[in-house]
């Protein structure tokens, strides 16, 4: 049965893996950090010893590139017994460093895509991502991309009673939100949660710790492209 997007008033956009890319760099951020300490360490037990130390700092310092960089210096530290050298602690940070410098550029058919729901004059448009504030911004600037949403909202993690809030400023009744995501964790699941519509285009990589167990839903449609979102809408 066709999904029936009639309904939708407000169509919500996640922004990192979705508009631009993002997590190859925190990737790239990891491989370096197994580099530099493969003397301390099999590449395995590294990577969970980092993860590890990621979730416990999850409360305090939340995602992002900050978060991450303070993660695997402690983890250095920890791992090696206190006994990590200065520029190996500098190689980390510079690996960090260069995810927060990311240049943010539009994927392919994100601009087409935008452009096309912007003209059309029949959404409210939205900007909702997860992270660090100052991180974030940057990011969305970078990409070039704020022109084209009504709103832009950085929050600190995406659950139903977020995206309830959303509805409730947008002055839309659930049914009508379509969000549009990567993540099924938090970007889908949440809205399928409070009776919206969801359409999940899954990126190359996805972190450990958004990776949950998906199911089928009326309300939800998986893509490959991020046109389809047009292509369904107009």
């Amino acid at each position: 049965m066709k999904t029936d997007y009639t309904y939708i008033k407000a169509v919500v956009f996640d922004a990192d893996d979705t508009l631009w890319s993002n997590e190859p760099l925190f990737r790239d951020a990891e491989q370096e950090f197994y580099d530099t300490l493969a003397d301390f360490g099999e590449r395995d037990w590294l990577a969970s010893e980092l993860f590890r130390t990621e979730m416990s700092n999850m409360a305090e310092l939340g995602y992002g590139a900050k978060a991450f960089i303070i993660s695997m210096v402690e983890t250095a530290v920890r791992i090696s017994g206190g006994k990590v050298d200065a520029a190996r602690i500098q190689k980390l940070v510079d690996a960090g460093r260069r995810i927060m410098r990311n240049p943010s550029t539009p994927l392919p058919g994100v601009v087409e895509t935008l452009t096309k729901l912007r003209e059309s004059g029949r959404y409210k448009m939205v900007l909702l991502t997860k992270g660090e504030l100052l991180g974030q911004e940057l990011k969305i600037d970078r990409s070039g991309l704020r022109p084209y949403f009504d709103l832009v909202d950085i929050v600190s993690e995406k659950v139903p009673e977020v995206y309830s809030d959303l509805c409730n400023r947008l002055g839309v009744t659930p049914s009508g939100l379509l969000m549009v995501g990567n993540s099924f964790k938090s970007d889908i699941d949440p809205v399928l949660r409070i009776g919206g519509m969801g359409i999940y285009i899954p990126a190359e990589q996805t972190w450990q710790h958004e990776i949950v167990d998906e199911y089928e839903h009326p309300s939800l449609m998986r893509a490959d492209d991020i046109r389809t979102v047009a292509e369904v809408l107009l």
